[in-house]
């Protein structure tokens, strides 16, 4: 990667590890302080104040991404941003869980996470986008991890409304960082001239379908997952939840460990498919070593690092795949129903997982995890990789 690509992926990495601090911030705390606000909150009400975010996301990827590949990135990145500060502040400053709910889903509305992608696209050549894509899959990681150390910590100097409220601060800084440090890649009236509104030929293609369905697999299997992996390491591990970031931060270190040959070895000597099967592969398998071997803190870790390894790959490879697939002036309107596939699998992924879990206990979770990635995998195969384009 040249010394512009790899400013631009940690800056936009940085801007789009935003996004994920308002799933993975408040993941630890936030069902012990939704149900202490007054007027004593339903279980129904606090899980729409947290899964909404995902709902709004979904909703609006699509009019982000389109509107991006008309007027340029950065226009449709400040107003995400604004949106993101408005929504934060208003769930900080309220005391009632409806005030909650009407900010999480204006957090939620300010969804970029697709333009973020397409803008890396743009600033990244088809060598080096799998690359930039790996720095993005490897930011989401650390600050899952990153969360997971100092949301208690947060917690306990400022509360949850001080967290919303430093959320709103971080995108405001995240808005000068856009306006000083990067720069629009396209002229915006080339932009302009391109025929962005033909959705039909997008949501028809098959190779991109097959990677939304992807990426919705992968994180509505994320989510699922972690509803119960926080209890075993409880229950199993006998670690107290203060203390899970000392296995989570060793299994991801771990992880990148192994990710980072990875990515190498498959681009050097064009086995990217492969790769990407095995992948799924260790997605699916990883089910079932939770299923029959996490009745000890080795088995879960393990499992973990099976996991991560099989994660990250493919949360760095399945964005580089759809902005090749995609039609240079549709990448923006692609990479949009992406991340909307993306957010609905965080929706199903915490309302289903949660559902089922409630019937059929947490190996009924994994098992349906199971199913998802085994459908997943069986779509995958046939798949070819797109060529590179100039």
């Amino acid at each position: 990667m040249s010394p512009l690509e790899i400013k631009s992926s940690v800056l936009l990495a940085s801007i789009y590890s935003l996004r994920m601090l308002g799933i993975f911030l408040i993941l630890p705390i936030f069902a012990i302080y939704a149900s202490e606000l007054s007027g004593r909150p339903t279980e129904f009400q606090i899980g729409l104040a947290f899964g909404i975010y995902g709902l709004t996301q979904a909703i609006f990827q699509i009019p982000f991404g389109m509107t991006s590949d008309r007027f340029g990135r950065k226009p449709v990145i400040y107003f995400g941003l604004l949106l993101f500060i408005i929504g934060s502040f208003i769930a900080g400053i309220s005391e009632q869980i409806e005030g909650v709910i009407i900010g999480r889903a204006i957090q939620g509305s300010g969804a970029i996470s697709a333009v973020l992608t397409a803008f890396l696209s743009d600033l990244t050549s088809d060598k080096s986008r799998t690359k930039g894509m790996a720095i993005i899959g490897a930011s989401i990681g650390l600050t899952f991890a990153l969360s997971l150390v100092i949301s208690p910590i947060l917690n306990k100097l400022i509360g949850v409304p001080g967290i919303f409220l430093l959320m709103g601060v971080l995108a405001f800084i995240a808005l000068g960082v856009v306006r000083f440090f990067i720069d629009e890649p396209l002229d915006k009236k080339k932009i302009k001239s391109q025929n962005t509104n033909d959705i039909k030929s997008i949501l028809k293609n098959f190779d991109l379908n097959r990677l939304n369905f992807g990426i919705f697999t992968l994180h509505a299997s994320q989510i699922s997952m972690f509803m119960a992996i926080p209890l075993y390491l409880i229950n199993q591990g006998q670690i107290p939840l203060h203390q899970h970031w000392s296995i989570y931060l060793p299994v991801l270190f771990i992880s990148f460990i192994f990710i980072v040959p990875m990515i190498i070895i498959s681009e050097r000597r064009h086995i990217a498919k492969e790769s990407f099967i095995f992948s799924i592969a260790i997605l699916f398998v990883t089910q079932f070593l939770f299923i029959y071997f996490s009745n000890g803190i080795v088995g879960i870790i393990i499992a973990l690092i099976f996991y991560f390894i099989g994660f990250n790959y493919l949360e760095a490879s399945l964005p580089s795949l759809v902005s090749k697939w995609a039609p240079i002036q549709r990448r923006g309107l692609a990479l949009g129903v992406y991340n909307t596939s993306q957010s609905l699998g965080i929706f199903v992924g915490g309302s289903f997982g949660g559902l089922i879990a409630n019937f059929y206990g947490y190996q009924g979770t994994f098992l349906f995890c199971s199913l998802l990635i085994m459908i997943w995998l069986i779509l995958s195969i046939s798949m070819k990789m797109p060529i590179n384009k100039k």
